[in-house]
C-alpha cells in the first residue's frame, strides 16, 4: 500500500527521469528539470543526490569500487582513495545528468544511473574506470556502456593506474 509521500516521491522521480538528458544548456549551475544535485558522496560508486527536492541514493552503473564504508566488510585496498576521487569529480552541489539503463533500481532501492557532470559532460562512471579507481561490474540487462568501460579498464590495468598498481 502506498502512502501519499511515497506516491509523490515516485511521481517526482518519474517526471525527472522522463526528462533526463533533454533539458538545460549546460551553462549554469542551477539544476533544471531532469537533473540532480550532488548532496554527498557515500563511497566510490554511490552518491546521494536531490532530484526536484527528493533525496535519492544513486549507484553508478557498470562499475565497482573497493569498499570503504560497508559496516559488514573491511575497508578494501584503494577504497578510501576511490571515494576521495569520486568526491573530487562530484563535489557537493555539482549538477549532474542521471541516465538510466534498463533497470531503474537495484535490490537496495538505489537509483541505477550513468552519471554525467552538467558543466562539462564528463562521464563520471567512465572517468573512475579510466583513472584506475574502479573496475567494471556489469549486471545484465544494464549493459549500455559495457564495452566502453571494459576497454577503459583494460587500458588502466595495462598502465598500472590507481588500484591496479596498489592492490
Amino acid at each position: 500500500m502506498s502512502t501519499p509521500r511515497s506516491t509523490a516521491r515516485v511521481v517526482v522521480l518519474v517526471v525527472a527521469l522522463v526528462l533526463l538528458g533533454g533539458c538545460g544548456d549546460g551553462g549554469d549551475a542551477t539544476p533544471g528539470a531532469g537533473q540532480a544535485e550532488v548532496r554527498r558522496v557515500v563511497d566510490g560508486d554511490t552518491i546521494d543526490v536531490s532530484i526536484g527536492g527528493v533525496e535519492e541514493t544513486v549507484r553508478l552503473l557498470g562499475i565497482d569500487t573497493p569498499e570503504s564504508v560497508d559496516p559488514r566488510a573491511p575497508v578494501e585496498c584503494f577504497g578510501p582513495e576511490a571515494a576521495a576521487h569520486t568526491a573530487s569529480l562530484l563535489p557537493i552541489g555539482t549538477v549532474v545528468h542521471l541516465v538510466r539503463d534498463v533497470e531503474a533500481r537495484d535490490r537496495y532501492d538505489r537509483l541505477l544511473a550513468y552519471v554525467y557532470r552538467r558543466h562539462d559532460g564528463n562521464f563520471v562512471n567512465l572517468a573512475l574506470v579510466r583513472d584506475g579507481f574502479a573496475s567494471v561490474l556489469t549486471y545484465p540487462p544494464n549493459v549500455a556502456h559495457a564495452d566502453e568501460l571494459t576497454s577503459a579498464a583494460a587500458e588502466a590495468r595495462g598502465e598500472q593506474r590507481g588500484l591496479w598498481s596498489a592492490c
